[in-house]
């Protein structure tokens, strides 16, 4: 019998399974999937998210696999960019965006180092339960036998769709449907400055330097293009990025490297992330539009919280449903200004007056404009800038700077 048995060995199973074990548990880890392997993302993990990374030892793993640090963020929206950097999280400055292919294998193998069993290829087809708990899965391996394992929890980090969720009927709340759709591709040839985002009318473009020399850059628009966009998909990516000259420009001096990668499926939701005997981590237990790319970020965050948080309920230190309460209080504390935020950029209404506004009165004002990038990156609290008293002074003090205006 194992201590816990997690579903899915990506950026939220693998570390929460990593840290279970480093705290002397005996973890189960299984996906359907073989490592090193891809699957849909934006890639980006922002500083605090890299703080976490370091703070598992795993840094220079990162470093190493040829992936350039961001420490530049460039937003074009209107007559202007605003350029610069949120302050640094935890002491980290800077950003990464590596290969799924490359991250998810740094995360599997740290998993195994720190001792625990890994099962790739591995389809969990049951959760299996008794008296209203769950007790363990059933599952094999591609080309095996069905076998049964059981745990004292099992943690579900299988993504949005995750089976665990499904088969204990997780409570769903603040739920929002799809607002987006996305397509992405990498080019090499394309000179960035760090992250480049664009919002040409009601659309969404996203650059971001990733490994051996390629940048991914991601084309998203609202939910309701979807079926247009499908039908050809080069000729809109393409068609959205020449309406930014300079952006088309670069592109087109470089070459497309790979197909097309994208998704409509970009649920809104949270999820009542424990019960009797499971717990869910990651896109499972709260899932949002990648439009803002917190989702590794986030992951991360998760994994510690929950890792701590049944650590603290096997070793008898608070009742486990109390432990993991706190777990679902402190991921929604965390995650909901962040939830907002990305609701409101999916919604394609950048354009508001009010936002044109206040980025207006942040032209020439460079501190508060990092400010401004550090809520956008995940590294400033919301209500830290987003407050009157703190608008009203970036207004005045801009007023001041541009009395003609």
């Amino acid at each position: 019998m194992y201590d816990a048995i997690v579903i899915g060995a990506r950026c939220a199973g693998s570390p929460t399974a990593m840290l279970l074990a480093r705290k002397g548990y005996r973890v189960l880890l299984v996906d359907r999937a073989t490592f090193p392997s891809d699957t849909i993302s934006t890639q980006i993990i922002w500083p605090m998210g890299v703080a976490r990374v370091k703070s598992w030892g795993l840094l220079d793993k990162l470093v190493a696999s040829n992936c350039p640090p961001v420490t530049k963020f460039t937003m074009h929206l209107g007559d202007f960019p605003l350029s610069g950097w949120g302050p640094q999280a935890a002491g980290i400055v800077e950003s990464y965006g590596p290969r799924r292919t490359v991250l998810d294998k740094i995360l599997v193998d740290a998993a195994v180092d720190a001792g625990v069993e890994l099962r790739e290829g591995f389809a969990v087809d049951q959760i299996l339960m008794s008296g209203g708990q769950v007790t363990g899965v059933q599952g094999r391996q591609t080309g095996g036998l069905s076998v049964t394992e059981e745990a004292r929890i099992v943690i579900g980090a299988d993504g949005k769709h995750s089976v665990l969720a499904r088969s204990v009927q997780a409570l769903e709340y603040d739920s929002t449907p799809s607002l987006s759709c996305f397509y992405y591709t990498y080019w090499s040839g394309v000179s960035v400055d760090g992250y480049e985002d664009y919002w040409p009318g009601r659309h969404f473009i996203l650059t971001v330097p990733t490994n051996d020399d390629l940048v991914l850059i991601v084309l998203a628009w609202p939910r309701d293009q979807f079926h247009t966009i499908r039908a050809d998909i080069e000729k809109h990516y393409m068609d959205a990025i020449d309406l930014v000259p300079e952006l088309a420009e670069r592109v087109r001096a470089g070459r497309q490297e790979e197909r097309f990668y994208g998704s409509a499926d970009l649920p809104n939701f949270f999820r009542k992330p424990f019960g009797p005997g499971w717990a869910l981590v990651g896109d499972a237990g709260y899932s949002k539009d990648p439009i803002t790319a917190f989702g590794i970020s986030d992951a991360f965050r998760d994994a510690d919280l929950l890792s701590e948080a049944i650590d603290v309920g096997f070793a008898g230190q608070r009742p486990l449903d109390d432990a993991l309460a706190g777990y679902e209080h402190q991921r929604n504390e965390a995650a909901k200004p962040l939830y907002e935020t990305t609701l409101t950029a999916a919604a394609y209404d950048q354009h508001h007056p009010r936002s044109l506004e206040l980025r207006a009165a942040l032209r020439g004002n460079q501190a508060d404009t990092n400010v401004y990038l550090g809520v956008l990156t995940g590294s400033v609290p919301k209500e830290e800038f987003f407050n009157s008293p703190n608008i009203r002074r970036i207004l005045a003090e801009a007023q001041d700077r541009n009395p003609s205006e």
